[in-house]
């Protein structure tokens, strides 16, 4: 076969996936548009996953609207309420009074570097945008807007801009992959998607408990490097720690006997090696139960029981 006949014929086999890809998942990605205090915000986008009108979208699209409004592809506008957010993962789950097309999610577990990934959205307000990719990188870390670290980051090359955030990254088949999340200004083919797997997880805490539970010890704690002599000393593995700057009255650490200075070696048996580790053991099955913290004070290794408390919403 003619090498460049063999080229077309390729061409038009990866023109066909997205043809399909857009056509399926266009009818399901909403406009919103936010508005605080009466006025407009600027628009983003959301994707829906039910038919009685369920759409995903990013927290930082309605943060802060004291109103929303949806409107779909075939021009459906829609007030929408606000079931909840989270700001840590950059997820929120919105409703709409509509029957809407959805869209199925998938697995971000079977993803794979190189594979195709397309995403859609209202970038700029052109509503509907499609733009196609690969998957560029699996398991990044993106720091959230309130500090925390969001997990488990798809990185595509798909080009993102202001108002894709929220659409969907979609697969081959046209299932949701991931949420669009952020873009890295100034960088080009860099872009992110939080993995559906932490958004279907944040969907479901939203609709049962209207926020994402999560532990707290009431400590302030800052990430700090371990001396050679004191890890000799203490015959620990690990070069950093979690060091206790200030411990609140009453609450789970102090109960614990947790003081000012401490540093914090593990929890749950699992190693503590920064604030980030702490962050994410502190988890909402963890709330109201017993759990074994490690500390080194004074260059003893001790351990305590704490029963972690459940945090306040961001």
């Amino acid at each position: 076969m003619d090498e460049k006949l063999r080229d077309e014929e390729a061409l038009d086999a990866y023109s066909r996936v997205i043809v399909r890809v857009a056509q399926l998942a266009s009818p399901a990605v909403v406009t919103i548009q936010p508005q605080s205090a009466n006025r407009a915000t600027g628009t983003g986008s959301g994707v829906s996953f039910t038919p009685d009108g369920l759409i995903l979208t990013n927290s930082h699209v309605v943060h802060g609207a004291r109103r929303i409004q949806i409107e779909t592809t075939q021009g459906l506008r829609r007030e929408a309420s606000l079931i909840g957010a989270d700001p840590h993962t950059d997820v929120a789950l919105i409703r709409a009074d509509a029957e809407l097309q959805p869209l199925e999610l998938g697995n971000s577990k079977t993803l794979q570097v190189g594979q195709l990934a397309i995403a859609i959205g209202n970038p700029f307000g052109f509503a509907c945008s499609v733009t196609a990719g690969v998957v560029s990188a699996l398991g990044r870390s993106l720091r959230a807007s309130t500090g925390r670290l969001i997990e488990d980051v798809i990185q595509t090359d798909a080009a993102l801009n202001p108002g894709n955030s929220g659409g969907p990254l979609c697969d081959s088949a046209g299932r949701v992959i991931g949420i669009n999340t952020a873009i890295i200004a100034g960088a080009q083919g860099i872009c992110f998607a939080t993995a559906v797997d932490t958004v279907r997880w944040v969907a479901m805490e939203l609709l049962q408990h209207g926020r994402v539970r999560r532990g707290h010890l009431g400590i302030v704690v800052q990430t700090v490097a371990l001396s050679p002599r004191m890890r000799h000393q203490a015959q620990l593995a690990q070069s950093t720690a979690v060091r206790v700057e200030k411990v609140e009255p009453h609450g789970p650490a102090q109960r614990a006997g947790i003081e000012t200075g401490d540093l914090l070696l593990g929890f749950a048996d699992q190693t503590v090696a920064g604030i980030d580790d702490l962050h994410r053991l502190l988890s909402a099955e963890r709330i109201n139960r017993e759990v074994a913290v490690d500390v080194l004070r004074g260059g003893a290794r001790i351990r305590v029981a704490a029963i972690p408390k459940e945090a306040a919403a961001a």
